[in-house]
């Protein structure tokens, strides 16, 4: 049995999987590969990295560092995990596997626009598709910037743009806006546009994305999609963790979930979805987890 099992393996997971490691517990990693940070094509706000650093760069440094004190990582999907008497067992395929602890890192999955998968992972790669204002606004500073979204969840995101260029305008997903009068005020007043859709056609264009709208074809330096995104903690949530309406786990200021022994760390639990927050949760996590199983056994070397 191990001492804990950790399902992702982004930068949560394998922080999580380095402390304990290195607090020389038994543990397994399972890693479907679908990290949100492999997509970021460099980031410039990780503490340490002056000249930043691609993010499928970033976990493979992380990885090293977790096998090498010892972390066994796995290329799976878990299927389901099931509290049982002492621990859980944790479904992969046609294997169980069983753990005294687990912790689950699992993220979110963007909500992407109606476009090729060719183009979208193209134009995100060299910057004119981005996720995360609060990672990469810095550098749309003075750009023309375009905001795919609707109703109060748009307007804010294309406020907080607003705080590093004055050119962005808020284009509706579907035919027609979705926006409350007090929500028009704030981005008349803030000088953004916004634009009925729908976004019929989105294309790399030389060196701007170009979005067709009900006003015709717009470019932009940038284009942020603000349509939400998917909690994975379905597998938390099949076994009786409480979350939030949105799907967000709930943990208490250690990372634990309502199950006893069930943790949750990083973008799936509610919070500032950044790197550094899912790595700092993931500390504590592994410490509880830590002191946790030395509650129940003295851990002795």
């Amino acid at each position: 049995m191990d001492d804990c099992i950790i399902i992702g393996a982004g930068p949560a997971g394998l922080t999580a999987a380095i402390y304990l490691a290195r607090f020389h517990l038994k543990i397994r990693l399972f890693d479907n590969g679908s990290s949100r940070a492999a997509l970021i094509p460099r980031t410039n706000n990780h503490a340490g990295y002056p000249n930043g650093i691609p993010g499928i760069d970033l976990l493979h440094l992380m990885r090293l560092q977790a096998e090498r004190f010892g972390a066994v990582r796995e290329e799976a999907q878990v299927d389901a995990i099931e509290p049982v008497a002492n621990g859980f067992r944790v479904y992969v395929g046609e294997t169980v596997a069983s753990a005294r602890t687990v912790l689950l890192a699992t993220g979110v999955v963007n909500n992407r626009p109606d476009m090729p998968a060719d183009v979208h992972d193209t134009a995100l790669a060299c910057g004119l598709l981005r996720y995360c204002p609060i990672c990469d606004g810095y550098e749309v500073t003075d750009k023309r910037v375009g905001v795919i979204g609707t109703g109060d969840h748009g307007m804010k995101e294309a406020l907080f743009l607003r705080g590093f260029t004055k050119d962005v305008t808020l284009i509706a997903p579907g035919a027609s806006h979705d926006l409350d009068d007090a929500c028009r005020a704030k981005l008349d007043e803030a000088g953004i546009m916004h634009i009925d859709g729908p976004c019929s056609e989105i294309a790399v264009d030389g060196d701007a994305l170009r979005i067709d709208t009900a006003r015709g074809p717009q470019h932009f330096d940038s284009v942020y999609p603000a349509l939400g995104s998917i909690i994975r903690s379905e597998l938390a949530v099949a076994a009786g963790a409480r979350a939030t309406d949105e799907g967000c786990l709930e943990v208490d200021d250690h990372q634990r979930t309502s199950i006893p022994g069930l943790f949750a760390a990083g973008d799936v639990v509610k919070g500032l979805d950044q790197i550094s927050h899912a790595m700092g949760e993931a500390g504590v996590a592994a410490t509880t987890i830590r002191n946790l199983l030395a509650e129940r056994t003295p851990l002795l070397r």
